[in-house]
């Protein structure tokens, strides 16, 4: 573990986090100096290093939430082998590396709530985690099943010439996907690559996968309430694709709420543009939304 770096309100230190596979997840922790209202694990999207999350995870602990941030295995700090041997995959993140990250989030933040706040492939996964039921909310942001047929065209072709063409053009000539080369994240696992590509091809994203790769899943049996925040400028999750994706959780409350950029005065927020400091220094409101959900929970 590092040494703490410390500011006026938060100590900040890496973690690292073993998983029933035994692999090693780089993680970092943000404790509020002060009183812990509630521990907040930050759940990544498909290829996307803690690091990203790191303004937001620090505006969390600087309102009194503890926070712990990671990366899934085969993405960032967690790639501890050669990528092409990797075979990590989304199922192994949402069966594995997940509810150990939650389970470091219990032991570092003792006596608090836990709450999960999921971007993209981080609220899809939340039903392969035997120890769901620790979780007391769910926040989701630009959270859907990515159907690509119900994606708007020209994102659409897009869309279908890296999922149809790219990963496994790639997977069969490299071993991996190298996302990063198409701005879309860090280089994947061939495996996560490849369960992204065919849950992308059909209704329900992961749902696909049941009685198939997936036969043991928590998805019917999740009851914690969530928020699924969307932006209408995000080509890939759409309003039609978030509803798709909900219905997967077929007894979580969910409340839906999509808003326009313009509404903030921003030209685009999209997928990933709720987590950038520069969004949040012109529409703080929209990180207000998550301090607001998490303070009433408690």
């Amino acid at each position: 573990m590092e040494k703490p770096h410390n500011n006026n309100q938060t100590d900040i230190y890496s973690l690292s986090i073993m998983t029933e596979r035994n692999r090693a997840l780089a993680a970092t922790v943000y404790r509020p100096k002060n009183e812990v209202k509630a521990a907040v694990m930050m759940a990544p999207a498909t290829g996307i290093k803690r690091q990203f999350y790191h303004n937001f995870a620090a505006y969390l602990a600087e309102q009194g939430f503890g926070v712990l941030t990671f990366d899934n295995e085969g993405i960032g700090e967690s790639l501890t082998t050669d990528l092409t041997k990797c075979d990590a995959s989304l199922i192994s993140w949402g069966r594995h590396d997940m509810p150990a990250v939650l389970d470091a989030l219990q032991d570092e933040f003792t006596n608090a709530t836990y709450h999960l706040i999921g971007h993209s492939a981080g609220g899809q996964l939340i039903g392969l985690m035997p120890n769901y039921k620790a979780i007391a909310s769910v926040l989701n942001v630009a959270c859907s099943s990515g159907q690509i047929k119900n994606m708007d065209m020209p994102y659409k072709l897009k869309a279908m010439g890296f999922m149809d063409a790219f990963i496994p053009l790639t997977n069969l000539t490299l071993g991996y996907t190298p996302a990063d080369k198409i701005g879309m994240g860090e280089p994947l696992p061939r495996g996560v690559a490849r369960q992204w590509r065919e849950w992308c091809n059909g209704a329900g994203y992961i749902k696909t996968a049941f009685g198939k790769s997936i036969h043991t899943h928590f998805y019917d049996e999740i009851t914690a309430p969530s928020l699924w925040l969307g932006f209408s400028d995000d080509d890939i999750a759409n309003s039609t694709n978030m509803d798709d994706m909900i219905r997967v959780f077929s007894k979580m409350p969910a409340e839906k709420r999509i808003f326009a950029p313009k509404e903030f005065g921003l030209n685009s927020i999209g997928h990933m543009g709720y987590f950038s400091r520069k969004t949040h220094a012109k529409a703080p409101e929209l990180w207000q939304m998550a301090t607001d959900w998490l303070n009433k929970q408690q």
